[in-house]
């Protein structure tokens, strides 16, 4: 099957919804799909490089990396030189060399110059995107195209789709209602543009949202779930990572076909893992706590930081990530025990995984389904979590859901981990033992992409 994945967040990039796509393509990828993954062009993308040649406006051979430097159309997104598509097709050979074994390809999109929210690239102008993607996946016979974010790039894929009569399979990934109220600078009025601009992609219209559910009380929350019921309306099948969120969907009119299908790590991640391993400290060893995410309101580190000056002595804390917030959380960090690190490369992460005693999420009322948690389950690394709701992603007695989801919670459930090694050890026992659901699986999404798929199509 000849399959689109669609993205606003990608490598080089971190995060949940990037970790979650690459485990997929690559899935795909090894089940003998022919996959291609389309997202805003990056020049820092692992698919870049001196070695490359890349020229970011012309399509590139992924074998050979190379590709013309011809004139580029801004108006239409086009080269008019060669009839080639800005949007640049890479190979994992092109930036790794011919011993790379062969992956999905990764189609850069077309960019604003000088715009990236939260550091993002975005994908612009909505005209240019959609008809980068028409003529890619014209060129590539794509059968289904499946999204998974609400920004530009996926909005060109729908519009590309229907323009082609593709159907569309979209991932709901997170709460964008959530997101915005905290990163986006002055939400009230900036949710107002950005929700225009997206109702001017997808039609918005006929879509109610009530104010009757404490997530959907403000007038900049109920814009967002019109956002996210208005993709769901224009898809032919919706996919949830977890019950929680696909729950709270449905309840609010999502009428799409919906499927609760689980996240997962591809093979090649838990290789480098390596087997779980069963914790155990000593009574007089130091309880090493991490803490792995975006730096950004939604994801509270701030919480964390202000629970860890009331751990238990010579307790040590690890930060890993980057984001808007970090200038905050470094001020709020000074004196205490917690290092914060940065950004930090994905086989780092999953190294200090392997050194830590316990992984703490303290997001609460945001995440759906943490790609940083089914990483601590791989390595058998016990999750304290302050959103109930996340206790459906730890396996049974590997998670620790603390008591109120304040700083005064964490530092409750740690103290517990620190004074009781044995229920530390017992976690992360469990956890080991149910290691392989965390593999990513593929059998029920192609499932999906099958029913989705128009008779003519199917091959």
């Amino acid at each position: 099957m000849r399959i689109a994945l669609v993205t606003d967040y990608y490598l080089p990039t971190l995060g949940g919804v990037q970790t979650a796509v690459r485990s997929l393509a690559e899935a795909l990828t090894s089940a003998g799909h022919d996959v291609t993954v389309f997202c805003p062009d990056d020049p820092a993308g692992p698919w870049h490089g001196p070695a490359a040649g890349h020229d970011p406006v012309a399509e590139h051979d992924p074998a050979t990396g190379q590709g013309p430097a011809a004139a580029h159309d801004p108006a239409t997104g086009h080269d008019p030189a060669t009839g080639q598509d800005p949007a640049a097709a890479h190979g994992p050979a092109a930036a790794h060399g011919s011993a790379t074994p062969p992956g999905p390809a990764v189609v850069g999109l077309p960019v604003a110059r000088a715009f990236r929210p939260d550091g993002y690239p975005f994908a612009w102008s909505p005209r240019r995107v959609r008809a980068a993607l028409r003529r890619a996946f014209t060129d590539r016979g794509v059968e289904v195209v499946h999204t998974h974010s609400e920004m530009f790039a996926a909005l060109g894929g729908i519009r590309a789709a229907q323009d082609l009569g593709l159907p569309v399979v979209h991932t709901m990934h997170g709460r964008i209602d959530v997101y915005t109220r905290n990163v986006l600078p002055l939400p009230a009025v900036t949710t107002v543009l950005l929700a225009r601009l997206h109702a001017a992609q997808v039609d918005h219209r006929g879509i109610r949202v009530g104010a009757d559910t404490p997530y959907t009380r403000t007038r900049t929350a109920r814009r967002m779930w019109r956002v996210m019921l208005a993709q769901s309306r224009a898809s032919d099948h919706v996919l949830v990572p977890s019950q929680h969120f696909a729950d709270k969907l449905v309840d609010r009119g999502v009428r799409t076909p919906v499927s609760v299908l689980t996240n997962g790590i591809e093979p090649a991640v838990l290789d480098t893992i390596g087997p779980a391993r069963e914790r155990t400290r000593r009574p007089d060893e130091p309880l090493r706590v991490l803490w792995v995410g975006r730096l950004s309101p939604e994801k509270r580190p701030e919480v964390l930081v202000e629970a860890a000056r009331s751990f238990p002595p010579g307790t040590v804390v690890d930060v890993l990530g980057d984001g808007v917030s970090r200038a905050a959380v470094a001020r709020a960090a000074v004196g205490g025990p917690v290092t914060l690190h940065g950004s930090t490369p994905h086989p780092q992460v999953l190294e200090a995984m392997r050194r830590a005693h316990v992984l703490v999420s303290s997001s609460s009322g945001f995440d759906n389904q943490p790609m940083v948690m089914l990483e601590a389950v791989a390595t058998g690394l016990p999750v304290v979590h302050c959103d109930p709701d996340l206790a459906e992603v730890v396996p049974a007695g590997g998670g620790f859901t603390t008591p109120t989801p304040d700083a005064a919670g964490i530092v409750a459930t740690v103290r517990h981990l620190h004074d009781d090694p044995a229920a530390l050890t017992a976690a992360s026992r469990a956890l080991v033992e149910a290691r392989g659901r965390v593999e990513q699986r593929v059998d029920d999404l192609v499932d999906v992409y099958a029913s989705v798929l128009r008779p003519s199509r199917t091959t």
